[in-house]
């Protein structure tokens, strides 16, 4: 049984559907902003209602442009990664723009590989966050090529033709040490500081040492050992570690530097016999899903991962669109900190 071809939807269609001119449409997909949200809106619906796929060819031949950009991130497996690449996706959706996930697993030259587009042969641009390329190598791709940086790396006053999204570390971890010392918690761990260089854990250490100063509490070195890395396992092997201090130096409260690093540390809490928080309080950074649902629930800081895709979508699809060099701004995203069972000890229902 034969079978005819299926003719592509095409702008003209999209406009028919959305009511507008097909330069409307156009304009929606390549993500010009001087239009309302209501007509936006609209074209986006009969994009999506009648599976509109803009030609790519056609389009890098007319414009010089693919349509693709890429977001490098150090590790997939990590929730708060993976959350915010859901974001990335959507807000690139509504300039037009598909994205490439890539995992660069913290490699110098992988990053840089991705910070240079390929070559500059396929992608438009790329969103990157950034551990272990050098500044150089970095500031020379940003010249060269549409960069959004994401992540507490600190440039040291050097500027980078890119922009930069991030949260303000310094702030969320003097906001969840001062809730921590704020419960009469004297004894307060600090598990994320990495044996290697990293201004995301320098800069969470400075704003627990800043924590610490306010309430009057000394700093126990013995109760900030370093690790590796943020994952479940250093987590776990971190409070293994701080739990064979004699009696009076353990710690009562753990300030984790990331949601996994807290998964671990509950873990070995639990298999110690140690209730949380009655005994030890526990409290983190990354507001990843994994922790609300975890046993207790976590208080942790919650940045806005949606205001932190979208500004970097729309920094790096204006940075596209550029006739002229652009001057770089930095965004600091807000966030704030989500007080559940691992510290105020309060059972909770979630929603369902």
């Amino acid at each position: 049984m034969g079978g005819g071809s299926v003719a592509a939807v095409t702008l003209k269609d999209v406009a028919a559907r959305a009511e507008v001119s097909i330069k409307t449409v156009s304009n929606v997909i390549r993500g010009e902003p001087r239009m309302s949200e209501a007509t936006r809106q609209r074209v986006l619906h009969a994009v999506k209602e009648l599976g509109y796929r803009p030609n790519a060819t056609a389009r890098r031949l007319r414009t010089g442009r693919s349509g693709l950009i890429a977001l490098a991130v150090p590790d997939l497996a990590t929730p708060y990664f993976a959350e915010l690449a859901q974001h990335v996706r959507a807000s690139a959706e509504e300039f037009g723009l598909t994205v490439l996930i890539e995992e660069t697993l913290g490699d110098a030259k992988e990053e840089l590989r991705l910070a240079t587009g390929f070559g500059a042969s396929l992608l438009d641009g790329v969103i990157l966050s950034p551990l272990r390329i050098s500044l150089d190598d970095l500031a020379a791709a940003a010249d060269d090529f549409p960069l959004a940086l994401l992540g507490e790396r600190s440039y040291e006053g050097d500027r980078i033709a890119a922009d930069h999204v991030l949260i303000d570390n310094v702030a969320a971890a003097r906001d969840v040490t001062s809730h921590l010392a704020g419960l009469g918690r004297t004894r307060i761990a600090a598990i994320g500081i990495k044996s290697h260089a990293s201004a995301t854990s320098r800069q969470r250490l400075e704003g627990f040492h800043v924590a610490l100063h306010e309430a009057g509490l000394p700093f126990d070195p013995r109760l900030a050992p370093a690790l590796d890395d943020f994952s479940r396992r250093s987590g776990l092997r971190a409070v293994h570690g701080l739990l064979e201090l004699p009696a009076e130096a353990r710690p009562d409260a753990i300030f984790c530097f990331s949601d996994m690093l807290a998964a671990g540390a509950q873990r070995a809490l639990y298999e110690a016999d140690l209730r949380i928080p009655e005994d030890v309080a526990v409290a983190s950074i990354d507001g990843s899903e994994e922790g609300r649902y975890a046993r207790p629930s976590l208080t942790t800081v919650v940045p806005d991962k949606a205001a932190i895709a979208s500004l970097a979508v729309r920094c790096l699809a204006n940075r596209i669109r550029a006739e002229q060099p652009l001057p770089f701004e930095v965004h600091v995203v807000p966030h704030r900190l989500d007080v559940r069972e691992s510290t105020d000890g309060i059972r909770r229902r979630l929603p369902w």
